[in-house]
């Protein structure tokens, strides 16, 4: 699961192990509690910068009172390693601020 560019299978995705994330296709998805709307900006632009620092960027929808996170790399048409490496650094951010997956 090393090589970032190579589509991984869904078995390659369950193996992962990666709670609260669904597989939806060709992407993975997760939706965040915040609570309230400042929260979740928050939470946002704290996914935002580590998805700057890993140059690899979700899609995310901002709403009262959720977050909802969604992770595929654009440039192999599925899901990869930076996914899951990506989605491990969300639920870790997720963790730390004590928000909880839906």
């Amino acid at each position: 699961m090393s090589d970032p560019k190579k589509k991984l299978s869904p078995a390659e995705i369950a193996a992962a192990d990666l709670t609260g994330w669904e597989q939806r296709d060709e992407t993975i998805v997760a939706t965040f509690r915040t609570g309230d709307f400042a929260a979740g900006l928050e939470f946002t632009n704290r996914i935002g910068a580590a998805a700057e620092d890993a140059d690899h960027h979700p899609d995310i929808l901002l709403t009262y009172p959720q977050v909802q996170v969604t992770l595929w790399s654009h440039d192999v048409g599925g899901l990869t390693s930076r996914d899951v490496r990506m989605a491990r650094k969300i639920s870790q951010l997720a963790a730390e601020a004590g928000i909880e997956t839906v």
